[in-house]
């Protein structure tokens, strides 16, 4: 669903963000927090409350002007994992378990990444750009993050600003192909953005050349805006497929049509004509990651649409999920044969296989991908996690090991691979070993997972 204004929302939600705004104003800022968090929860899609509900969030953390992207790394929560897990099937879910995260730490940034993901599966990009750009404040030389941001900008209709920092990060990492590619697309989608056909393509003429009348010029200022009506999604989708019957062979359009019935969430079409691209465009990792994402939207919907009143639904509830599982699989293992060398595929292979409980073919993976600085500890840590599975423990211990001395920071990265390696040494029978590492954590977290009670029983029995 695209995000909602104030004049979309149902009068009872708008009095209570209203109500909500009142309360911010007056500094009741936990008043205003209650209301507005209850605002989001049933209205998701409503941009502007989540916005004054962050503001209310910083401001009673402290946090205002100059000092709100500080640098500070909220303890991890048990519902960042849970909204984590929650993430593929229930992303509406997993938006509501980290905005509480939130509420008692809005610089809990493992909660703004989550969150972030979860807005760009319900296609709320701009309260996606709200938390990834705080995220940016801490990490901007983050692959991952640049990437995601970008995206995001795009679909904002920031284009503009989203191809500099893919630029930028390019300078960075000039061997990277995901970036030169999404370079490309940066710069082709702000091509379409500011209205570059024919003519700018082929460097001849200039912006006031291409609108040819005042109806295109219409067309042109209702492609930039951020959310299309139905009646302009409808009048654009009419013109560019008239265009294209004479124009069979201009991929921009083909493009453009596809991307117009994603937003309408018509997959099927959607799917048709990026297939399309699949012909012209051999090659193009861009377009296969969005069919693949499409197709996945596409069983997200019709999961949406089962009758939850139906005696059989938790039935049908199984197997399309069954179904969008095996495909996600099988369309990334595909993708991973067709670009061998990109180890962030064969990252996402691994970590869906190790979902799927293949262990085997996870650790295969798992071994590939941390040869990708960006992705090498995350594939260290699930190395790790397969080794323990398989009761391994040892090769788990020294997995985890190597991942740790790659750490500088204490972050929560580095707190849960610590853990992790607390485990597995409690699994071996070396108790002492793991109380060490559990203690490393307690000294700086003391609410992070269990290591409280841990530490905590260690002592008792050592007094007794």
């Amino acid at each position: 669903m695209p995000e909602k204004t104030i004049n979309e929302v149902t009068r009872a939600w708008r009095e209570q963000y209203e109500k909500g705004l009142a309360a911010f104003e007056r500094n009741n800022l936990d008043y205003a927090i209650d209301i507005l968090s209850k605002v989001v929860e049933q209205e998701p899609a409503f941009f502007d409350c989540r916005q004054a509900l962050r503001a209310a969030q910083f401001k009673k953390s402290g946090v205002g002007g100059g000092g709100l992207f500080k640098k500070i790394m909220g303890s991890t929560n048990p519902k960042v994992v849970q909204a984590q897990i929650a993430l593929r099937n229930n992303p509406r879910h997993a938006l509501n378990l980290v905005e509480d995260v939130l509420n008692h730490d809005p610089n809990n940034m493992a909660a703004h990444r989550v969150l972030a993901d979860a807005a760009m599966a319900l296609d709320f990009p701009k309260t996606a750009v709200l938390s990834l750009e705080i995220v940016y404040k801490q990490s901007a030389k983050d692959r991952d993050v640049v990437m995601k941001l970008a995206r995001a900008l795009v679909k904002t209709g920031q284009a503009r600003r989203a191809e500099g920092l893919i630029a930028e990060l390019s300078r960075a990492h000039p061997r990277d192909p995901e970036i030169a590619q999404a370079l490309k697309d940066m710069s082709a989608s702000r091509t379409m953005t500011e209205g570059g056909y024919e003519g700018l393509a082929d460097g001849k003429g200039s912006y006031r050349d291409i609108l040819r009348n005042e109806e295109e010029a219409v067309t042109l200022e209702q492609e930039k805006r951020e959310h299309k009506t139905e009646d302009v999604t409808r009048r654009l989708l009419a013109e560019y497929e008239a265009r294209l019957a004479a124009e069979p062979d201009n991929l921009r359009l083909v493009r453009s049509i596809a991307e117009l019935y994603a937003e309408k969430k018509d997959y099927d079409k959607a799917l048709e004509y990026y297939k399309r691209l699949t012909g012209s465009e051999a090659g193009d990792p861009v377009v296969d990651r969005t069919i693949a994402d499409l197709t996945v939207k596409r069983f997200d919907q019709a999961l949406l649409d089962l009758d939850p009143t139906a005696p059989d639904h938790a039935e049908q509830s199984a197997k399309l999920n069954a179904e969008k599982q095996a495909f996600m699989l099988d369309a990334c293992k595909k993708r991973v044969d067709r670009y061998p060398n990109d180890l962030q595929l064969r990252f996402e292979l691994a970590q869906l296989y190790f979902e799927a409980g293949r262990i085997s073919e996870a650790i295969q993976e798992f071994q590939k991908s941390q040869n990708n600085p960006h992705k090498r500890i995350q594939s260290l840590f699930y190395l790790g996690q397969c080794f323990s599975r398989r009761g391994m423990n040892d090769l788990a211990a020294r997995t985890f090991q190597n991942a740790i001395k790659e750490k500088a920071v204490f972050d929560d990265e580095k707190k849960e691979l610590i853990y992790a390696l607390g485990c597995a040494l409690e699994k071996m029978g070396k108790r002492n070993e793991a109380i060490e590492q559990f203690k490393l954590i307690y000294e700086s977290d003391i609410a992070y997972r269990d290591v409280a009670a841990k530490v905590d029983a260690y002592y008792a029995s050592q007094g007794s």
